[in-house]
């Protein structure tokens, strides 16, 4: 018997298909169940117009038989088979795809699903097997042909006996090395795992031959062995399912399973696209986020099907950062695939598919707010700090995506409000968009800087998570109003008298002022009289972009590279410590460099910062107390 050469091409395909193509040597069997699959859909379609294939829906099956002593896998089907002809050409020439060539001459049938569309994936089974053996016999034909290969060196055609239509193909497992463990594959719990992982859906019964024990009939403790067929596949995705005939309860059980999690969602978005992106998707927020999501080795991504059988377990371009929490699936006939159904080509289709889930999740959140404040805010708690980060990246690109779901704690409703909120409540005469940074609400609430726009009868969002200002800073503003921090030095919020009496006290203290800078040798830009101080006698404020906030975030950093905000210490002119200043600057010049490193430190401790000399601070205070 000849044995026939690939072509040149071929091998050279054949060669890199089993050393690179595929990341995991476990798909192969997810390549020749969707195969089979494939050559079953012929015969169905052909049924439906055609009374002698006398065969009905009920009967297509897939069978999987182990076989541990010859070390073999059988996947056999009773679909349409082949001729010689066609083994030949489709098995003898890599990437000639039948199941492509089939579904272009019925492209206008319905029903018509076929999923091996690229030609290579029998391929695959060369990464596990040393010969492949294929027997099949084509409906309407009374020959059978067995087709076998070793690899690349070449295959044989030979006649053989087969009683049925249908394929039978048989791999003879590579031996074990140290670092492939190949008779894995012949373990039952290992193939029915990864047929539940890969081919769930595949629309007609993968069958295997499973071992099981039970009681021996008459005996209390004796047990026997039999062998059951068992149907390892679902078949019916829930996905495609009416939402009608669907209750919580499924979508929540299919959800743990799936997806390991056995909290219960807080809630599932089950939708179905067609026009210019057609697919399915069944989508997760879960409850809680999972211990690793702000860590590096989270991986975001929905599992991708085509026609029902896993392409990818986390395809990460369906999904955008700020919306990584989310957890599902989508499935879609329309991918554009080359060469292996794991290599999946970044094309419009792909991107308009992303685009559709973005919105689609953009506006079931927004619902959410809407309809159930208590249930957007467990979820806010969870997983609003990536909304936010969602702002700030990527230079600002989507912070229209989604600014109105992030949420800041109010001063004055105490909770959880949107900026849209507070905007709309904003008093006529209020420029700003008001906030104030700190570790907690607790301790914001007691800063100094937020006396006088409290005074004022104006809100101020509470900023508590790093990321928080520099968000703002890129939204920049909203609804046309700017943001402005209570901490900023030009907080604008005196009346033209105030601020002449100001102007008129700072130019009399001048020269006390330039002494207490000068004595602050660089850690401060300018001393200044404040306004916004009511009871406290001391802040820190701000020039410029740099907030002191962003300075402590910036400096927390693991980096060599240190920054500095613009520092100002205020003075409050209605307390008495700005009368004891005066005094000591024309009775103690020294002891006033003391009261100003104090004041500064203590300006410092206030704002949450620390201060560079703690025991010269002690010392200090010790000082001034004898």
């Amino acid at each position: 018997m000849e044995t026939k050469e690939f072509k040149a091409e071929s091998k050279r395909l054949l060669d890199l298909m089993i050393n690179s193509i595929y990341t995991h040597k476990e798909i192969f069997l997810r390549e020749l169940i969707s195969n089979a699959s494939d050559a079953i859909d012929k015969l169905y379609f052909k049924s439906l117009t055609d009374d002698k294939v006398g065969i009905s829906k009920d009967d297509f099956a897939i069978n999987i038989a182990l076989d541990k002593d010859a070390k073999t896998i059988t996947i056999s089907d009773n679909g349409i088979g082949m001729t010689e002809d066609e083994l030949e050409n489709h098995l003898g020439t890599i990437a000639e795809s039948g199941s492509f060539k089939f579904k272009n001459e019925n492209k206008s049938e319905e029903n018509v699903d076929i999923i091996g569309q690229f030609g290579v994936g029998f391929y695959s089974a060369f990464m596990v097997a040393k010969e492949v053996t294929v027997k099949s016999k084509a409906y309407g034909s009374d020959k059978a042909y067995k087709w076998t290969s070793k690899g690349a060196e070449g295959y044989t055609i030979e006649e053989c006996d087969k009683d049925s239509a249908g394929t039978e193909i048989t791999l003879v497992l590579k031996d074990d090395t140290e670092d492939e463990k190949y008779s894995e594959y012949l373990e039952q719990y290992r193939i029915q795992s990864l047929v539940k992982k890969y081919s769930d859906y595949i629309r007609f019964p993968v069958k295997m031959d499973m071992l099981r024990s039970r009681l021996k009939e008459g005996t209390e403790n004796e047990y026997e062995d039999y062998t059951e067929n068992v149907t390892l596949n679902s078949m019916v995705p829930i996905w495609r399912k009416n939402k009608s005939e669907l209750k919580d309860e499924d979508y929540n059980k299919f959800y743990s399973e799936k997806f390991f999690d056995y909290s219960e969602p807080l809630m599932h978005i089950h939708t179905k696209t067609e026009g210019t992106a057609t697919y399915n998707a069944l989508l997760y927020i879960p409850s809680k986020a999972p211990y690793d999501y702000y860590s590096k080795e989270y991986e975001k991504g929905l599992q991708l099907f085509s026609s029902g059988v896993m392409i990818m377990d986390k395809c990460a371009d369906l999904l955008p950062d700020y919306f990584s929490f989310v957890k599902g699936l989508v499935d879609s006939e329309d991918l554009s695939l080359n060469i292996s159904r794991e290599m999946l080509q970044h094309d419009r289709q792909l991107k308009l598919i992303a685009k559709s889930l973005e919105r689609t999740i953009k506006n079931e959140l927004t619902k959410l707010l809407k309809n159930d404040r208590e249930k957007y805010e467990e979820f806010y708690k969870a997983f609003g700090l990536q909304l936010k980060f969602g702002v700030y990246s990527n230079y600002g690109a989507n912070k229209d995506a989604v600014k109105d779901l992030i949420m800041f704690y109010s001063s004055k409703e105490q909770k959880l409000v949107t900026l849209e909120e507070y905007v709309d409540r904003m008093p006529e005469d209020q420029k700003y968009i008001y906030y104030a940074c700190g570790e907690s609400t607790a301790r914001i609430d007691h800063l100094p800087q937020t006396e006088l726009v409290k005074d004022k009868g104006y809100e101020i969002l509470y900023f508590t998570d790093n990321v928080d200002e520099f968000a703002i800073r890129m939204l920049m503003s909203y609804k046309d109003k700017e943001f402005k921090s209570v901490s900023a030095s030009d907080l604008d919020l005196d009346t033209p008298e105030e601020k002449q009496e100001i102007k008129e006290k700072e130019e009399q203290s001048k020269d006390m002022f330039e002494f207490m800078k000068e004595k602050l040798d660089g850690k401060i830009t300018a001393v200044k009289l404040s306004q916004r101080l009511k009871t406290h006698p001391v802040c820190i404020t701000s020039k410029g972009d740099l907030s002191l906030e962003m300075e402590k975030v910036l400096n927390a950093m693991p980096n060599d590279q240190k920054v500095k905000a613009e520092r100002v210490l205020e003075i409050n002119p209605e307390h008495p410590v700005f009368e004891t200043l005066k005094k000591l600057f024309e009775s103690d010049k020294d002891k006033l460099a003391k009261y100003s490193e104090l004041l500064y430190n203590q300006a410092l401790l206030i704002e949450g910062m620390s201060i560079e000399d703690p025991v010269a601070f002690s010392n200090a205070i010790c000082e001034l107390m004898i």
